[in-house]
């Protein structure tokens, strides 16, 4: 095995940063090749054991391809850490009395992250946008730990503040430990009531494979519902006040798509599992469940399938399940055709919502009419023909549900439209929808139906 150096930042950097570094240029095509060495340069704050970790693959490679692979493969995980930015690559030919006939010498030039960042952004988000003032203070200890602070205000009245440390830990499964204290505001008016949540999440994640994460969380919060207005449904009064929730819970995901906003391939499992009832006065078992597939059948043309469900009960009657726990269903990021949380029971016009749903969603998606732009801007737009269909209510365990009554509380709309990527975070969806299927109790939105946001059904 090579040695790996870290060089002081005030080393010479080759051609482009002003550097006086001698070039040799020569033809490696189909020659052994090995990695004597590797240099690291611009390091001040930033371990050497976490920069050997990071780069020791190097020395397996065998011939000049692998060393190109793996120079590119240490590149990524270098940015993975969190520590620098404007990470470059140069090669040469090794020298010295250590050097190797077929031996090559690596050098990444690097340069640190300032110690104290900030700024202004805005953030798109369960349909509506939010104004987001943060500032973080990367790689605090020199092994990519970051702590950062967040200030967010939404367009619909939410809120929410937090302080997060982020540890990561060495090893094949990209492990992160999370610790966050977070407060947050926001208002439901379609359920009548708004809520204040403070608490602490800890949080540990790791890779199980390349494309499986898992992340396990703790959760200890202190809610407080009040009603927004005086005509809020006695169901939603009931349950206002405060109450506190002690859970751990289990997120899996699987996510195999090219791309996650406008996929043309791949599938997406995301599994959710929470139990409560650890402290406090809050007690379910809660599971919900996303599966999407997508499939090209042509060179422009997706068909993109989508299941979701999920299901939450008590798990004792001296402890309680809050309306914020429930499941709610309808809206242009969910059931289109609905009004925002319009599927379901209504009590004097507030959505009660349930303790459990399915939604389905079909789409064929194409690029614009007669492929303006294509190539450029017009790759951001696609055309899309849609069906959902869905159902939300209360299921209880040990009783069979009528299967003659199923088909009849399935809720059905379709329709056409025009969705927008915002970079690879988000999208923009402009409808006209249609429900076909609805009951006396929801909330039907026939019509143009407009939604942003980063999750779709």
């Amino acid at each position: 095995m090579g040695t790996v150096h870290a060089k002081d930042y005030k080393e010479h950097y080759p051609c482009g940063d002003g550097g006086t570094t001698e070039q040799r240029q020569i033809n490696l095509d189909g020659v052994k090749a090995r990695v004597d060495k590797i240099y690291v340069d611009g390091l001040c704050r930033t371990k050497d054991d976490i920069i050997i970790d990071t780069v020791k693959d190097l020395f397996k490679a065998k011939d000049f391809q692998e060393v190109i692979v793996g120079a590119h493969k240490v590149r990524g995980k270098l940015e993975g850490l969190g520590c620098f930015r404007n990470i470059g690559i140069f090669i040469d030919t090794s020298s010295g009395p250590d050097a190797t006939p077929e031996g090559l010498e690596i050098t990444f030039h690097v340069r640190e992250l300032k110690r104290i960042i900030g700024g202004v952004n805005t953030l798109v988000g369960n349909n509506e946008g939010s104004l987001v003032v943060g500032m973080r203070m990367p790689n605090m200890f020199g092994r990519g730990e970051k702590l950062q602070t967040e200030y967010s205000y939404g367009s619909k009245k939410t809120s929410g503040f937090n302080l997060s440390y982020i540890k990561p830990i060495r090893g094949k499964f990209s492990q992160v430990f999370t610790s966050t204290i977070f407060q947050s505001g926001s208002e439901w008016p379609w359920s009548g009531y708004k809520q204040i949540e403070r608490g602490l999440l800890l949080d540990f994640g790791f890779n199980s494979t390349p494309s499986m994460r898992h992340n396990l969380q703790w959760e200890g919060a202190w809610r407080d519902v009040s009603c927004l207005t005086r005509s809020a449904a006695f169901q939603v009064r009931e349950q206002t006040g405060p109450s506190l929730k002690s859970s751990v819970r289990h997120i899996l995901s699987l996510d195999c798509r090219d791309t996650p906003i406008f996929p043309t391939c791949g599938s997406l499992v995301k599994l959710t599992q929470e139990l409560a009832g650890l402290g406090g006065n809050i007690g379910f078992v809660k599971n919900d469940l996303c599966l999407q597939g997508n499939w090209s059948i042509l060179s422009d043309m997706v068909i993109q399938a989508t299941l979701q469900a999920g299901f939450l009960t008590r798990i004792s009657n001296n402890l309680n399940v809050s309306i914020c726990d429930q499941f709610f269903l309808g809206g242009p990021l969910t059931l289109r055709g609905f009004q925002t949380r319009g599927v379901g029971p209504h009590r004097d016009g507030n959505s009660l919502g349930a303790n459990a749903y399915w939604a389905s969603g079909l789409h064929l998606f194409t690029p614009l009419p007669f492929n303006p732009g294509k190539g450029g801007f017009g790759d951001f737009f696609r055309t899309h023909i849609f069906v959902n269909a869905g159902n939300l209510g209360d299921v209880y365990l040990g009783q069979m549900p009528d299967l003659k009554e199923v088909p009849k509380t399935v809720r059905l709309a379709y329709g056409i439209g025009v969705a927008v990527r915002l970079g690879q975070m988000a999208r923009v969806e402009l409808n006209y929808c249609m429900p076909v299927l609805f009951r006396r109790e929801d909330q039907p939105h026939p019509g143009v139906q407009f939604g942003i946001g980063m999750h779709f059904l």
